[in-house]
């Protein structure tokens, strides 16, 4: 029996990935590769099942066989890059939002910090459909990639479900933040109402030792990072 609306609610988290994988088919510029995080092994499967009997542009689809160091599983959907990529993962984010229950999917498009709504305009926007776009988008966005912007750090993993950013150095227990914000440091400086933090220097060197030199300051409980011209904003959420 096939899945029915909401069989699959609270097993879907709500953001989705595009092109954040290499794909097992082919060259990333020829196929696009979309990824949903899963709470469980067994819905996940159930989802692999449902894309690849329910959607004939799909080429493939998979389930990682073991839970994921952020605690997820990842099922992967593999697409054909071309015109009409961006209405054929419309489509499919459909009837995933039927059968999860969930209003409103959102997306990111190579690792990237911010999200966007799955809105068919935005899918064709952020997602290239040629191999010469899918080349050029990916330079752009580069300084986007929240694992890029933290090439210089000490950190073992970097992992980002949802809006919650986890950190991990080798031998040492991982750190958790909420993301905030990201983009040009002039404009990300300017939209932060909260004073300068003069009292938590502790923290501050304390996430210099783990993470390595980002320039990082405290507004209140807001933590900036800087790299590139870029700056993250954060919010701890757990102090290990």
């Amino acid at each position: 029996m096939g899945l029915r609306q909401d069989d699959l609610k609270h097993t879907i988290y709500d953001i989705f990935e595009v092109d954040s994988f290499s794909s097992k088919m082919g060259e990333d510029e020829d196929i696009v590769v979309v990824s949903f995080s899963m709470r469980d092994k067994a819905p996940a499967d159930d989802l692999v099942k449902f894309l690849e009997s329910g959607y004939s542009f799909i080429l493939d689809a998979d389930v990682t066989p073991g839970e994921q160091r952020d605690g997820t599983y990842k099922v992967f959907v593999e697409l054909e890059r071309g015109k009409d990529v961006a209405k054929n993962i419309f489509e499919m984010i459909d009837g995933v939002q039927k059968i999860s229950g969930l209003d409103g999917l959102k997306f990111r498009y190579y690792k990237s910090f911010a999200s966007n709504e799955a809105t068919m305009e935005n899918l064709e926007t952020r997602i290239p459909n040629s191999a010469v776009d899918y080349k050029r988008n990916k330079e752009e966005v580069k300084l986007e990639n929240y694992k890029h912007f933290f090439n210089k750090s000490y950190l073992d993993s970097i992992e980002l479900v949802e809006n919650t950013l986890t950190l991990k150095k080798i031998y040492a227990d991982p750190i958790r933040f909420k993301f905030l914000d990201f983009g040009e440091k002039h404009t990300i400086l300017e939209n932060i109402a909260e004073s300068f933090n003069t009292n938590d220097f502790a923290e501050i060197i304390f996430l210099s030792k783990y993470i390595g030199d980002y320039n990082i300051t405290k507004y209140g409980h807001k933590l900036t990072f800087e790299n590139s011209g870029k700056t993250l904003v954060l919010e701890r959420i757990q102090w290990v």
